[in-house]
C-alpha cells in the first residue's frame, strides 16, 4: 500500500479477547508470535552459513486489568491435577476507522505461568499471563 491516512492505523482499544467461550473483558493486551526454527547448515567453499527449517513454535503473553483470579486459579488447578488442558484464544481486533477488522484464531494454546499473588499500595492491579500455541490462523484480515 503506498498511501494511507493516519487514522487507518489500527487502534489497539477495539481488541477483544474469548478464551474457549468465556469473553475475557478484563484483557486490555495481547501478543502472539509464530517464531520460525532453524538449523545451520555447513557447507564447504560457502563462507556464509546457510540454514534450513526445521519447525515453528507460537508463544504470546495475555495483559489484563486484576479483576478476578481466574487465570490464576486456572493454572493453579492444572498443577494440582497435574492435567493441562489446551484452550482455544480468539482475538479480534474491530477499529471502526481501520480498512477491516483482523480476527485469529489460536489453539492448542497452554498457558505457561501465573502470578499467586503480586500487589502494591495505591497501585492498580495487573497482570501478564505468558502462552504456548500449536495453530493459528486468520479467520479475518485486513487486507486493501
Amino acid at each position: 500500500m503506498n498511501n494511507y491516512t493516519p487514522k487507518r492505523v489500527i487502534n489497539g482499544t477495539f481488541g477483544e479477547m474469548w478464551l474457549d467461550s468465556e469473553y475475557c473483558a478484563e484483557v486490555t493486551g495481547l501478543q502472539a508470535k509464530i517464531s520460525i526454527e532453524k538449523q545451520d547448515v555447513n557447507q564447504c567453499g560457502a563462507f556464509f552459513k546457510g540454514s534450513k527449517v526445521t519447525g515453528a513454535s507460537g508463544s504470546g503473553t495475555i495483559k489484563a486489568n486484576k479483576v478476578t483470579s481466574f487465570f490464576s486459579k486456572l493454572v493453579l488447578d492444572c498443577i494440582r491435577t497435574r492435567k493441562f488442558p489446551e484452550y482455544t484464544i480468539i482475538s479480534n481486533l474491530a477499529d471502526p476507522d481501520a480498512y477491516g477488522a483482523e480476527r485469529v484464531k489460536l489453539t492448542g494454546v497452554t498457558l505457561d505461568e501465573a502470578t499467586i499473588a503480586d500487589w502494591e499500595a495505591n497501585k492498580l492491579g495487573e497482570q501478564s499471563i505468558p502462552f504456548t500455541f500449536n495453530n493459528a490462523e486468520f479467520l479475518d484480515f485486513i487486507d486493501v
